[in-house]
């Protein structure tokens, strides 16, 4: 199922300006510097991240920030499901596609870059959206940098059996959209899928049809496909239940506070019907709350990680 990009109708989009406030300290009044905002987009695999982080972006004065540990590698972009440039809306990306598929990007070179980029996009008065699955990379982010920035977290939360079968049918759709020549180049009989862009949901699924596919019958390579179908369905299903847990951890481990909004009933309409509830449970919803988080004056008037139940 393909859902088209709806723009959500919030406040126009304007420069960002960090406006000092005085605060009172032992007695004297000084000027502190607010921190700079950054806001991030979590949810599992198929939820509606890419899409809620890009119409954002429309709405507000921001560039998009890639966390998704596979999506930063270059290639492979029907099977990691990377926005296409229509889908980006002209917004500016970093680190999708960027990086060499042979190597190892590390949490650690996560950080590194992440930080750059936010960096720069502030120092552009604009607000760096954060966005993609891998949990580890943005934990690690927010444990190294926590400090130095006021974070607004939104998860957006999908019910597991309507996720689920999302999930199968976008895999359906990625096997018509060229999946299995897109994965062909990847294919090597001493392949290591513990690394690099190879390590992605897809590559080691396909690998026994690659090998027999050419010493096969007919009805062995359509037995061989659907086989690696079904593993691909069953582990990004897998994943998905891993990051809504890790999720669940931040918010009860780490204490994490986190704007939740439920999208199951997005998934559940179909053409505009669709369109028109994801407007208005979750983007109009959320741009609400990035508004506020944005261009409230008083700083004790929000709180960015207020968790929304």
């Amino acid at each position: 199922m393909t859902m088209t990009m709806s723009r959500v109708m919030c406040r126009p989009t304007q420069p960002l300006k960090n406006v000092p406030s005085n605060s009172s300290i032992s007695g004297q009044n000084q000027i502190i510097r607010p921190k700079e905002k950054v806001v991030l987009v979590m949810g599992a695999t198929g939820s509606g991240k890419t899409r809620l982080s890009i119409d954002l972006a429309t709405c507000f004065p921001s560039e998009i920030i890639n966390s998704d540990k596979i999506q930063v590698y270059s290639g492979l972009d029907v099977v990691t499901n990377k926005a296409t440039k229509e889908e980006q809306r002209g917004v500016p990306h970093h680190l999708l596609g960027t990086q060499n598929p042979n190597t190892e990007f590390t949490a650690s070179d996560f950080c590194h870059m992440a930080s750059h980029a936010i960096e720069s996009i502030t120092h552009r008065e604009k607000v760096p959206i954060i966005v993609g699955g891998s949990n580890s990379y943005i934990e690690a982010l927010v444990d190294k940098f926590g400090p130095r920035y006021d974070w607004c977290c939104l998860w957006v939360d999908v019910s597991t059996s309507v996720l689920h079968s999302y999930v199968a049918q976008r895999v359906d759709h990625m096997l018509g959209g060229g999946m299995v020549n897109e994965l062909r180049p990847f294919f090597s009989p001493n392949g290591d899928y513990s690394k690099g862009i190879r390590k992605a949901i897809g590559v080691p699924e396909f690998d026994a049809y690659f090998r027999r596919e050419a010493f096969s019958s007919n009805e062995t390579r359509v037995s061989l496909l659907q086989d690696a179908v079904r593993d691909v369905k069953r582990n990004t299903c897998h994943l998905a239940c891993k990051q809504i847990g890790r999720i669940h951890r931040l918010r009860s481990v780490k204490g994490w506070k986190i704007h939740r909004v439920c999208a199951t009933p997005v998934f559940q309409k179909r053409g505009q019907e669709a369109n028109d509830a994801w407007k208005n449970i979750v983007a109009q919803p959320c741009a609400s709350i990035v508004s506020h988080f944005l261009y409230s004056t008083a700083n004790h008037d929000y709180q960015p990680l207020e968790l929304i139940r």
